[in-house]
């Protein structure tokens, strides 16, 4: 696996694990009883992105990882290697 697929594999990666965990622990301003006025009710109190960010991107890189040890190891023996 070069370069160019371990980026799109890691890409790939971050936003597959990233989306699901977007909404994990997020409050509304409803929920907690603080609406600001002029904003939406539903609109979140703390998001925790960093603590988000910093999850997907370690899950990322051990599915990247994993994937490139399957592949240079050669566990999947139904891809056809190249001849020399």
């Amino acid at each position: 696996m070069g370069p160019f697929e371990v980026i799109v594999v890691f890409f790939n990666a971050w936003w597959i694990v990233f989306l699901p965990i977007l909404g994990i622990g997020t409050q509304s301003q409803e929920e907690t009883g603080t609406v600001t006025p002029g904003t939406e009710r539903g609109a979140p109190v703390k998001i925790g992105m960093r603590r988000k960010v910093l999850i997907a991107t370690g899950a990322a890189a051990l599915i990247t990882f994993a994937i490139w040890v399957i592949l240079h190891f050669g566990w999947l023996d139904f891809i056809a290697r190249p001849t020399a």
